[in-house]
């Protein structure tokens, strides 16, 4: 993959920047526009190849530049080129993350606006109609539409880099995220039981689908650790499809559904199980997210393709 990169430099510092650049590993194409932006200083661009952006990008922060402006970077889907730079070094095979780019993901995600709890509500909802109806359809559309594994990360990420903030924003999206939908499903519980709507099976104590969330077990943590792994591998690699595997692997939502769902009718068993549930994914999706990006990081730097630990942000 090749990364687009454009920076503005203080014009006393684009000698020694464009100088930089042209020496380094896996950069082409580096173009200067002088005086051409705001705030004042030097418009720099050039491509990078992702075995070098590691490197490039802490060499710019050696150079200061991300203090004077932002650090822009472009994944280019296509890049027609005639051959390799004759100098480059790089090994074809070693891709190592952008951890920059990585974090900046994940920090994107960690945002929560009012649609963040307003689509864990509907997951919810829809969670308690597929309990109701024993529909693992319905449960396995509530897994997508739930946005839960966003701030997962984003506390998974504060835990790996020591941020206090980032950690407790992600905590209490979750706790008021999760309890809108527990309560939802409540409510919805209780409609659907005072009008006499309650599915004939589900109320005969049949309930196939949930009794697959109210009794967490073994399977539940194996199940819960390999989620995470693929989770945090997908997004460190950019593989968009197998994170929808990760959506529809653990139970969240569903738990927090059944949670409440359970409590309308007055199933404190089913609702304590369901809850138990939810919060042993939570917990493991974190632990395993925030380990594999630290471990990521030592694994690559032990190869030469990154840093053990992302720099600073901002």
């Amino acid at each position: 993959m090749t990364l687009h990169i454009r920076v503005v430099s203080p014009p006393e510092t684009t000698q020694a920047l464009i100088s930089a650049m042209e020496k380094a590993d896996g950069v082409s194409h580096v173009v200067v526009v002088r005086n051409g932006h705001y705030p004042s200083g030097d418009a720099v661009q050039f491509d990078v190849e992702q075995p070098a952006a590691n490197n490039v990008l802490n060499e710019l922060r050696a150079l200061n530049v991300d203090r004077h402006s932002t650090i822009a970077i472009h994944e280019l889907d296509a890049a027609i080129k005639p051959k390799p730079p004759p100098r480059s070094r790089l090994v074809a095979h070693d891709f190592p993350p952008v951890w920059d780019v990585v974090e900046a993901r994940l920090r994107a995600g960690a945002v929560y606006a009012p649609s963040f709890y307003l689509l864990l509500v509907i997951a919810g909802l829809i969670a308690s109609v597929g309990i109701l109806s024993n529909s693992q359809i319905l449960i396995v559309g509530a897994m997508v539409v739930g946005p839960e594994y966003s701030a997962i990360m984003g506390v998974a990420l504060g835990i790996d880099k020591h941020e206090r903030s980032l950690i407790s924003t992600g905590l209490l999206a979750m706790f008021w995220g999760f309890l809108s939908a527990v309560v939802a499903s409540y409510v919805f519980g209780l409609c659907i039981r005072a009008l006499g709507k309650t599915p004939q099976l589900f109320e005969l104590g049949i309930r196939p689908v949930s009794g697959l969330i109210n009794v967490p077990n073994l399977f539940s943590v194996v199940i819960a650790v390999l989620a995470g792994i693929v989770g945090i591998v997908s997004l460190t690699e950019a593989r968009a499809g197998a994170i929808i595997g990760v959506f529809i692997s653990v139970t969240t939502i569903p738990a927090a559904a059944d949670t409440g769902l359970s409590s309308a009718y007055e199933l404190w068993h089913e609702a304590g199980g369901s809850l138990e549930q939810l919060l042993v994914n939570v917990v493991l999706l974190i632990g395993v997210g925030a380990a594999g990006l630290r471990l990521q990081r030592r694994f690559w730097r032990s190869r030469g393709g990154g840093p053990a630990t992302s720099p600073p942000y901002g």
